[in-house]
């Protein structure tokens, strides 16, 4: 199915389902995906061949003159940004430079709009680098992936790039102590001939099972909304979202936020 690059650093602001209005930084290429996961339902498509698609990453200085520009305009014109959020073209903090450019980013919202917040969409596969751990705690928002409680479900559905070890992710997780928010997102479908459906009972007490362990701040739960470079795969229903939902601060006392 179709899918979508951002072709620029700074692009938006857009509306965001779960962020309000969202001035988006892409700490990637314009013109390539680059990640350590490759999603079945990735917006942005499967990972390209590196040989075909050489890496080009914006440097720290040119994310600071971009975003200052940006802000600047956009406080000119009485239209601050809700949240300052760090997506695009895959993994942000794949970034070299990416706990530099968040302290800049810092810098420039408490000049520019020090009513917004800095948000940053990560698949939690950068927790081994110190560096990194500093930068997400010092934003207000690190949103930080987990699909499954599951290790083989994992590795079907976001198809990690190289070894995956989930109880290491978590004990990595753990160490945020709390000043994380864990977001899932819930589908099913079949892809090369295995079938994979992340609300049954069992996938969803090994989930919660997890976050009782993490125990984040809050957790964003959410479905399919955009194309897919997979085939065959189904979104689930707002009504199993909230249920699930429920059960989670039921089961768990954590907040929850579902978007359908």
């Amino acid at each position: 199915m179709a899918t979508f690059l951002f072709d620029q650093t700074i692009f938006g602001p857009v509306i965001s389902r779960r962020l309000g209005v969202s001035l988006g930084v892409n700490l990637l290429p314009n013109d390539t995906k680059l990640c350590s996961f490759d999603c079945l339902y990735c917006e942005c498509g499967w990972n390209p061949n590196r040989k075909e698609h050489p890496v080009h990453l914006p440097r720290r200085m040119e994310v600071r003159s971009l975003l200052r520009q940006k802000l600047s305009e956009m406080k000119a014109g009485s239209l601050l940004p809700d949240v300052i959020t760090f997506a695009g073209n895959g993994e942000p903090t794949m970034h070299p430079d990416f706990a530099d450019i968040i302290a800049d980013t810092i810098l420039l919202r408490n000049e520019f709009a020090p009513l917004s917040k800095i948000a940053v969409l990560s698949n939690s596969t950068m927790l081994h680098k110190q560096r990194v751990v500093e930068a997400l705690k010092s934003v207000n928002d690190n949103i930080l992936k987990l699909d499954s409680g599951i290790q083989s479900t994992i590795e079907l559905l976001n198809k990690p790039v190289g070894k995956f070890d989930l109880p290491a992710l978590v004990d990595h997780l753990k160490k945020f102590e709390g000043a994380l928010i864990i977001q899932t997102m819930f589908l099913k479908g079949t892809f090369e001939d295995r079938f994979f459906d992340n609300t049954t009972e069992e996938e969803i007490e090994s989930w919660m099972g997890l976050l009782k362990q993490i125990q984040p701040r809050s957790v964003m739960i959410y479905s399919l909304a955009r194309d897919t470079p997979a085939e065959n795969l189904t979104g689930i229903k707002l009504s199993k979202l909230r249920e699930i939902g429920k059960r989670v601060e039921r089961e768990t006392s954590l907040s929850v936020q579902v978007t359908g």
